[in-house]
């Protein structure tokens, strides 16, 4: 911003300037040679001369400051809402009715400026416009989110406390139309009730703000990413780890053992059916749960909007080489701008040389060319047609380009090799309020006299552009795009590392309750659950459980007798090689002694095992009983407690072990008439010697 004067430097103008205006000072000379007066004569007429123009350049410093008020002050005077034509991204200009409604019903008159942040110094500004437009009400400053200020001349409104509360209510990403329309919202409430509305703001959002209303295109890559996770993820996991842990929980220590046919699940299709109807139902209801549009409360721009500020310089330059932008402060004074179109016309008037074109203006993210230099230079020289040097200077943060169209200059030297004492200044540059925008400029000018011609004239090309498309930007990308595919991949293979950490826990959980609970199949239950038709993996499985309870009650053996130490050395005659090889008639019989040795070793008077089934169990009583329904032979069988008392005479049949035919056929024996298990009737001593026999050990 231009330096504000002092009241003793307004006054040493103001005392400049009466002496021009009055004509020239009365003094009283002493007597002095002819030649001598003559002399003086003439200083004093080039003194009276001089004057005058520097009291013009220092009364057009004193009204710099004010210029860009003035420019407001004249488009309030043609509307009172004034909507910058700079910021098309976030607050196109179109959107004038929209802001001229909403001041309307604040009741009084309202006028309203939307300019950028950093061109807009807020109260002062306000108070500048309103005395150059000299007209009594409400004065609204926003800028590209919020309201940046709200003074109230000549009128009773709560500015102030509308302005707080607003500012505390919504959060940042609302923009300036919304929060214009709170604004209103507030102060028409009266004084009372907006106080006290922008206090309780001020406590609630003390130590933060409310959360935003829009999100991200992260935060759509991560919606994306989470939808493909789940779409594959969730229905995997319920594939794997449902008949898992389904399993594992029917087959834990000391649980009831399944039969083949509850093993089988009944219905073969529930489980794919529910795992397609989750996939299904997280494809439907993502885009609802994940609704967002947009990223931000901008409107779309028009074409109209984006090309406004373009044909405004373009307008500007085609009238003068110079063109400084009125909304924003004056960084070049009378004496700058008369030199720097002197060293355009110096330039321009060269053998080598050509039009230069300078342009003024800011350069920021909201306007048409997303504060891409490049680009405005480009749009600038195809609207105004004329080959030349294009200069931008950005009066708000300093920095200058040069873009070379069709003149004997080196493009790419200019665009990239330009010194960093024009193109961003130094510290003093940084530090002074114009930017020293007038010494480099200036300074540029003497490079460009002293750059080296080319053979051919040059331009930059196609502009290489960075900055998003100003109709689509605000656009969040679909849901199913771009993270969303990397998501399905994630979260199949997540789906099966949770499934490989479940199995690790559920086995440390089985170690520990084997640990705790030895028995895995109690005997009192074991007439209830022992199947009648077992598969191989399933006797091979319960030999293994019953194998390691044997191992582990009989320790040592220190403390077995006889009948116990029998039954053992027979079960591990069997089990020498590894229950991987056994055929089921083997691991029957390891189950059987397994469970013998057991008893013997807890000393109780049990010899022989069910004859109907030996999984069931001890037997209690023998009974002449039918084994088949094919004809009505009866056989004396030991029975265990259900099949002596809880069964049907013409259940025995369905009851009877078979088992998987030797040949692989589909038909099932019964288990007696294997050549090992055909000696389980007649207890464990006889089934221990024919092991031995077999096994040729006597």
């Amino acid at each position: 911003m231009p330096r504000v004067k002092t009241g003793g430097e307004r006054g040493d103008l103001r005392m400049r300037a009466a002496a021009t205006t009055n004509g020239p000072v009365r003094i009283r000379l002493l007597p002095l040679p002819a030649s001598l007066l003559t002399l003086f004569a003439l200083l004093l007429a080039l003194f009276a001369t001089a004057t005058p123009a520097r009291a013009a350049d220092t009364a057009d410093t004193t009204t710099s400051a004010d210029t860009q008020a003035a420019y407001l002050a004249d488009r309030l005077r043609e509307n009172p809402v004034y909507v910058s034509d700079q910021l098309p991204r976030e607050i196109p200009k179109s959107t004038t009715p929209d802001f001229a409604k909403l001041a309307e019903r604040t009741g009084v008159p309202t006028y309203v400026l939307v300019l950028p942040g950093q061109a807009a110094p807020g109260h002062q500004l306000l108070g500048t416009v309103h005395d150059r437009l000299g007209k009594d009400g409400l004065y609204v400053l926003l800028d590209e989110t919020q309201v940046a200020d709200a003074t109230a001349y000549g009128v009773d409104v709560p500015a102030d406390a509308a302005a707080t509360a607003t500012t505390y209510e919504l959060p940042y990403d609302a923009g300036p139309l919304l929060h214009f329309e709170r604004f209103v919202d507030v102060l028409t409430q009266g004084e009372a009730k907006a106080a006290a509305r922008a206090e309780a703001a001020r406590e609630k959002y003390a130590d933060g703000s409310p959360p935003d209303m829009y999100i991200t295109q992260s935060d759509r890559d991560s919606q994306s990413f989470l939808t493909g996770l789940a779409m594959t993820g969730t229905p995997l996991l319920i594939l794997l780890l449902v008949p898992y842990v389904r399993r594992w929980w029917r087959r834990r220590p000391g649980a009831a053992r399944p039969t083949p046919k509850q093993e089988r699940t009944r219905l073969v299709w529930l489980l794919p059916a529910i795992a397609l109807a989750t996939a299904v139902a997280i494809g439907v209801t993502a885009p609802l749960v994940f609704d967002e549009t947009r990223s931000s409360a901008s409107p779309t721009p028009r074409a109209v909007d984006l090309n406004a500020r373009l044909d405004r310089v373009t307008k500007g330059l085609a009238e003068d080489p110079v063109y400084a932008d009125p909304e924003s402060p004056r960084v070049l004074d009378a004496r700058q701008l008369t030199q720097l179109h002197a060293r355009i016309e110096k330039f321009r008037a060269s053998a080598d040389g050509g039009p230069v074109f300078v342009a003024v203006v800011p350069q920021l993210y909201e306007d048409e060319s997303g504060a891409d230099e490049e680009a405005f230079a480009a749009a600038l020289h195809d609207k105004l047609g004329k080959d030349g040097v294009y200069i931008v200077a950005d009066p708000l943060f300093g920095m200058i380009d040069v873009f070379n169209y069709g003149l004997r200059l080196d493009s790419l030297d200019l665009l990239y090799d330009l010194p960093e004492s024009i193109a961003y200044g130094d510290a003093k540059a940084d530090r002074a309020d114009d930017h020293l925008l007038g010494e480099r400029l200036d300074a540029l000018m003497t490079y460009l006299d002293k750059a080296e011609r080319t053979a051919d004239p040059q331009t930059p090309g196609e502009p290489f552009t960075s900055a998003p498309d100003p109709i689509a930007e605000d656009d969040l990308r679909p849901l199913y795009y771009g993270d969303f595919w990397q998501g399905l991949i994630i979260g199949a293979l997540a789906a099966v590392a949770l499934y490989g950490v479940v199995a690790a826990v559920l086995g440390l959980v089985r170690k520990w309750l084997v640990r705790r609970k030895p028995d895995p199949t109690p005997t009192a239950n074991l007439a209830r659950v022992s199947p009648a038709a077992p598969s191989e993996s399933y006797l091979r499985s319960t030999a293994k459980t019953e194998l390691r309870a044997m191992t582990r009650d009989f320790g040592t053996g220190e403390t077995a007798d006889t009948r116990a130490r029998n039954r053992y050395d027979a079960t591990m005659l069997l089990a020498a090689d590894g229950l991987d090889g056994l055929r089921p008639g083997p691991l029957v019989a390891v189950i059987v002694l397994a469970r013998a040795t057991r008893s013997a070793l807890a000393h109780e008077d049990v010899t022989r095992c069910c004859g109907v089934n030996p999984l069931h169990g001890p037997a209690k009583s023998s009974r002449h009983v039918k084994v088949s329904t094919e004809d009505s032979r009866r056989k004396m069988l030991p029975l265990c407690d259900r099949c002596l008392n809880d069964t049907h005479p013409n259940d025995y049949p369905s009851l009877l072990l078979t088992l998987p035919s030797p040949d692989g056929g589909p038909q099932r024996i019964p288990y007696y008439e294997d050549d090992l298990l055909a000696a389980v009737p007649d207890g464990f001593t006889k089934l221990g010697r024919t092991v031995r026999e077999s096994v040729h050990v006597p």
